[in-house]
């Protein structure tokens, strides 16, 4: 097949053209700054050059849209905003001009667009969309509307021979550098990794692994459309979850952090807080519904296996420092 990718550079994007690619698909990468073969540029907003590559191909995966790890002012939630929206319009626009459009548009969502809840999860038929939440900083209602505006802009896109799904993912657990779980592990391994303002929120995620292997669920099930959740079915408390990556690192010690440390701390990364307040219950209905089977349903094994190689990695580098960098045997 040939599967089209705009704003596939970053972390999830990589994993995705990895595994693509490693099954024999071809794989175009739409960016702003190309830099290798199967690389096409387009800013995310206008028709160009690029439509071509959309015309012809089998799939689109749109996950075009500014990265969440930042400071939430004002300037960087429209930014979040116009770069989905525009992005997925631009992408609408043209399937909806294809002489032969692709069969499948998967669009990137988030989880963020569930309420912050602690009492039930939320799947796709009955959870409860945010945004109006007593109680919670007004800015989170913000999060909810740039995740409904992103699906919305789907949903009107003009394209009657392409099915769509919009792929309200959860947090995704990968060993990259850069990404999510290498912030939680790098916390972890200076003993900061305890609950945070007492750790009840609930934390959703997906092994990287489960994450590609869902996708090419959706790619091949052509009875699903519209959102589907991609999320572990094991959601757990914050304090559980990063017991468990203190356990599978083999670290005894987690200071906890309070409300105002936490803001510290965001500040200190240039993040923010709702990224670790916000409690995000969310379980994949739509998916084990239609029969996917998750290989890491729980935490516990995900963060064993996430560690493992993440160990294996470091080790490896410093096999390589010792033999040389050339990967030759030490000589005794």
């Amino acid at each position: 097949m040939k599967i089209v990718i705009p704003g596939g550079t970053g972390q999830v994007g990589a994993m995705l053209r990895r595994a693509l690619g490693a099954a024999g698909h071809q794989v175009v990468v739409l960016t702003r700054h190309p830099r290798g073969e199967g690389e096409i540029a387009w800013d995310g907003r206008t028709p160009g050059p690029w439509t071509a590559a959309v015309d012809g191909s089998d799939v689109v995966i749109n996950l075009a849209g500014r990265g969440v790890s930042c400071r939430y002012t004002e300037a960087n939630l429209r930014e979040m905003m116009d770069s989905r929206v525009d992005s997925a319009r631009v992408v609408g626009a043209a399937i909806a001009k294809a002489a032969r459009p692709p069969r499948l548009w998967l669009q990137m969502s988030t989880a963020t667009v569930y309420a912050h809840r602690f009492d039930a999860p939320h799947d796709e038929a009955t959870g409860v969309i945010g945004g109006t939440e007593q109680g919670v900083p007004d800015y989170w209602a913000y999060s909810v509307e740039i995740a409904k505006n992103w699906e919305r802009a789907q949903e009107e896109a003009d394209t009657p021979a392409t099915r769509k799904v919009a792929l309200r993912a959860a947090m995704v657990m990968s060993p990259d550098p850069g990404g999510v779980f290498s912030v939680l592990l790098g916390l972890t391994r200076l003993g900061l990794g305890g609950p945070v303002a007492g750790g009840g929120q609930y934390v959703s995620w997906i092994h990287e692994h489960d994450f590609v292997r869902a996708v090419e669920f959706l790619i091949d099930r052509e009875d699903l459309t519209g959102p589907v959740n991609l999320a572990a079915p094991g959601p757990l408390p914050q304090r559980a979850f990063m017991r468990a990556l203190r356990s599978a690192w083999g670290m005894p010690v987690g200071l906890p952090a309070t409300r105002w440390m936490a803001e510290l701390g965001a500040f200190a990364l240039r993040s923010d807080t709702e990224l670790l307040l916000k409690s995000r219950r969310v379980v994949p209905g739509r998916l084990t519904g239609a029969g996917f089977v998750f290989r890491y349903p729980e935490w516990d094994g995900a963060a064993q296996e996430l560690v493992g190689r993440v160990r294996g990695r470091v080790l490896g580098r410093a096999r390589g420092r010792v033999g040389g960098g050339t990967g030759a045997p030490v000589r005794r």
